[in-house]
């Protein structure tokens, strides 16, 4: 247990000093930019399950729409 807690606690430190230099660089506080990086990933996972139920209806409708027809009779 004490094992993975210093192992949690060193790429939190780590994960922390990236967001901070990120901070100091753009002159705003750490605080925002874990924020932000938090709510763009999960902004960005919904985005990529959204694109693919869209492409899957999308798909799904072109297949009712352009069915081929062996002839003019078929309709």
């Amino acid at each position: 247990m004490n094992r993975s807690h210093n192992l949690l606690l060193y790429f939190q430190k780590r994960g922390y000093y990236v967001c901070q230099r990120i901070a100091d660089r753009l002159g705003i506080r750490a605080k925002i930019v874990r924020t932000s990086f938090m709510y763009l990933t999960f902004v960005t996972v919904g985005f990529g399950f959204a694109l693919y139920l869209f492409l899957a209806f999308w798909m799904r409708i072109k297949d009712i729409v352009y069915t081929k027809r062996s002839s003019v009779f078929d309709l």
